[in-house]
């Protein structure tokens, strides 16, 4: 019951985080799951939780690198093959033998061995910590992907490392050609044994497929195991489980790419589901880091050979240190880089930034937590462990916090639309407002090759005929048109004020039944919130719901078999909607001015196509309401536009004024298809 009631309050506070971001949006989503998790650890709540590096590596590690692996773009990384491999493994290696001295050299009471196993575990950057970063800054693009790229590889060879200095520690016996060849073949068969485990389950997907067995949640739910396969396996037989998994991200992502079909079901399905286990995992990880930091602290503080403010000293030290080194050896690479191509070096602005963004994470406290009690005689401790996991834990923080702080100096604070989107547009907005059009569109295209039936095939040119009009109205926007877009938005508030006043009208007499009412109502909330678009419209949508929620329990009016009469009775709702577009009419013209009667015209001329489609029985479904396929088609493809405007934000394509923009535009496309 302990367990289940930690994991519950884990969620709720990464639900409070997201929360809280909102408004500090300055402070990253890491740092403050960091400090929620370090205040349930003091806040007495009974609740403790048992910190284990082998599950924190299978179950949190795991699957964020497989996902990296699969979303990372591979032409671009494959581009910037040389400044990844060098960073992934010649700096991991120099901070292992440079920081390692350092640090014995400056606490003498760590052994060396212990000393370069601390340098190796701080060696990798996390690859959650800096896609966090990442996406909140907008780090340049090329930095962006030399990060994720960095990332990914190093944790291999950080670990490798970490892992013979602790048994040089443990045994006292080293051999470096043993040690060098050892981390070839663990490398080298942690990549071929994640590729053709992911291979091989791709291949097994398809093969239930061709049983006719097309239920997405089987497929996505091979797609979840996937990761814990391939890490277990691949540790069971001795290779690198990390890379491993991102060698198996890499290959489901050229599999899908190879794809005859690309079967939009399952990706909108998977998409979504992956993006629920991301959000819950990412913020596991920061919360249990947060959870830690008591009890580290503890330790520490309770050590009477220890100084309190000594330590705090050696975790800046240590963490200046390792900021000292990377910079020195990426301008090192710049300068090298640029003699052989006889071009300029990279400004110094982006090296400081590629400098300051190798946070550490997750991966360097499970590794400072997995060091043994005892050396390889069983009695003697591993000597200082307390300090290496505290000065593990400083250096995580200082290095969230530092880049927390500079990362938004210093990254620019416009961004444009990458190369590949942008190129042959006159505006990043444009090209990305085409992105995301095409986006939507290719999907309809989809769902409605899936769907061949007769009712769904207009669906296509109706979503066309609605984004051409909305290009169109944006296209010569000024001052003007801004003015008439907001008597007009007016307008229609007036006109939905009056068919909500009808409706109810019309079910006080009796001549609607109450569940096609609720239903009505509901269209007609939801036209007005997307609108509208204000927090007062939003909790009065809200509240309305939560009414409507309790009336129906307590009254019975939407169940039974009544209810589903009710439902299918299509002639009673036509009739009441007719009624409904007359009472707006007759509002919308008694509110009538100079100053908006273009608007208002515009407004009552809607009002009235749809009346006569009414009186002449079109645009209805069996229910009475709304024909629910053809506006599934097309909501799909509207969450297929967000989730690309969102993909393009995340990945340092777009800015965040652009994406507000894109994503003002999918409303109002979305709102234009309510309406109708």
């Amino acid at each position: 019951m302990e367990t289940f009631l930690a994991v519950l309050l884990m969620l709720g506070l990464i639900a409070v985080s997201n929360i809280v971001n909102r408004f500090i949006p300055f402070v990253p989503i890491p740092l403050i799951q960091i400090g929620l998790g370090i205040i349930a650890a003091l806040v007495p709540t009974g609740i403790h939780m048992h910190f284990e590096p082998e599950l924190f590596f299978v179950l949190f590690i795991a699957p964020l690198l497989f996902n990296d692996g699969r979303r990372t773009p591979r032409d671009e990384l494959w581009n910037l093959r040389a400044p990844i491999l060098l960073l992934a493994l010649g700096l991991v290696f120099v901070t292992v033998f440079v920081a390692g001295y350092a640090i014995n050299w400056m606490i003498p009471s760590i052994p060396l061995a212990a000393s370069f196993a601390l340098a190796a575990i701080l060696s990798p950057t996390d690859a959650v910590a800096v896609g966090a970063l990442a996406g909140k800054v907008h780090l340049p693009k090329s930095i962006h992907r030399i990060l994720e790229g960095e990332s990914l590889m190093n944790d291999a060879s950080g670990l490798v490392a970490f892992k013979f200095a602790i048994a040089a520690m443990v045994t006292g016996v080293f051999s470096l050609p043993k040690a060098s060849l050892s981390f070839v073949l663990i490398a080298a068969g942690g990549l071929l044994l994640g590729a053709v485990l992911s291979f091989l389950l791709i291949r097994l997907s398809v093969f239930i497929r061709r049983f006719g067995m097309e239920d997405v949640t089987i497929h996505v739910l091979l797609q979840i195991l996937t990761p814990f396969i391939i890490y277990l396996v691949s540790e069971e037989i001795g290779v690198s489980g990390i890379l491993a998994v991102v060698a198996g991200g890499v290959m489901f992502a050229i599999e899908k790419d190879r794809a005859v079909s690309p079967q939009y079901k399952l990706q909108l399905v998977s998409a979504s589901t992956w993006s629920v286990l991301l959000l819950v995992l990412n913020g596991l990880v920061f919360l249990m880091l947060g959870v830690s930091v008591p009890d580290v602290v503890e330790v520490i503080y309770r050590d009477q050979t220890l100084n309190n403010f000594m330590v705090a000293g050696y975790v800046l030290a240590i963490t200046a240190l390792l900021i000292v080194l990377r910079f020195l050896w990426v301008y090192a690479y710049s300068l090298w880089e640029s003699k052989r191509l006889k071009a300029e070096k990279a400004p110094l602005k982006s090296q400081i930034i590629t400098s300051i963004s190798g946070v550490r994470g997750a991966v360097t406290l499970a590794g400072a937590f997995s060091i043994p009690l005892v050396l390889g005689d069983g009695i003697t401790p591993f000597p200082e462990r307390d300090l290496i996991i505290a000065l593990a834990a400083g250096v995580i923080l200082m290095s969230l916090i530092i880049a927390s702080i500079f990362l938004p100096l210093l990254a620019d604070q416009e961004e444009t639309v990458v190369q590949t989107i942008g190129a042959g547009h006159g505006s990043t907005e444009l090209a990305a407002r085409n992105v995301v059009i095409d986006a939507g569109m290719s999907m309809l295209r989809s769902l409605v090759a899936e769907n061949p039936e007769r009712a769904t095939q207009p669906v296509l040119l109706e979503f066309t005929d609605k984004v051409d009009r909305l290009c169109a109205a944006r296209a010569d926007k000024d001052s003007a048109n801004e003015q008439f877009r907001r008597l007009g938005v007016e307008a229609r508030m007036n006109a939905i004020e009056a068919e909500r006043t009808e409706l109810r009208r019309i079910m006080e007499k009796g001549a609607l039944p109450a569940p096609v009412a609720v239903k009505m109502e509901e269209l007609l909330d939801h036209t007005e919130s997307l609108l509208c678009k204000r927090l007062d419209t939003q909790i009065k949508f809200s509240l309305t719901e939560i009414q409507r929620l309790f009336s129906g329990l307590f009254s019975g009016k939407l169940s039974g078999e009544e209810g589903r009469l009710a439902v299918q009775n299509a002639e009673s709702a036509r009739t009441a909607k007719i009624a409904m577009c007359q009472a707006a009419v007759s509002a919308v013209s008694a509110g009538m001015s100079e100053e908006n009667r273009l608007a208002s015209q515009k407004v009552i001329d809607k009002y009235e196509r749809l009346e006569s489609r009414l009186e002449q029985g079109e645009g209805w479904s069996k229910d009475g309401v709304v024909d629910d396929e053809k506006l599934e088609l097309k909501l799909q493809a509207i969450q297929e536009q967000r989730n690309t405007v969102q993909e393009m934000y995340q990945n340092g394509a777009i800015n965040l004024k652009i994406a507000g923009r894109l994503r003002r535009f999918v409303d109002q496309l979305e709102t234009s298809i309510w309406e109708d």
